[in-house]
């Protein structure tokens, strides 16, 4: 079962968005890109709020997640949450294995 988290850090005078982009030009988001199992790992900044930063981080399982926990990229980016003095919140968000329903497809324009 895939699931998604949104972690959103937060910072001051644009913290938050020189640690993504440290992650970026470090390697250490493109590693992370190329864990088994991940299916996306994403920087955003939503418009209303230009101290934080959304990351949009989806999983194909638990195990994988695990995998990248125990893995030597977290020590990085703890140092650099860190470095940055951020603070983060998380939400979980579990895959609909059936898709978008059909009802919803309406409202979807590809």
């Amino acid at each position: 079962m895939a699931f998604t988290m949104n972690l959103y850090y937060t910072g001051e005078n644009g913290a938050a968005r020189k640690f993504a982009e440290e992650m970026e030009s470090s390697g250490t988001a493109d590693a992370i890109r190329s864990r088994e199992g991940n299916l996306a790992y994403r920087y955003f900044q939503p418009l209303d709020d230009p101290e934080t930063v959304l990351l949009i981080d989806s999983w194909a399982n638990q195990e994988a997640l695990d995998a990248h926990h125990a893995s030597p990229a977290m020590t990085t980016i703890a140092e650099l949450r860190d470095k940055y003095n951020l603070h983060m919140r998380a939400e979980r968000y579990i895959s609909d294995e059936e898709g978008v329903p059909a009802k919803d497809a309406a409202f979807m324009r590809e």
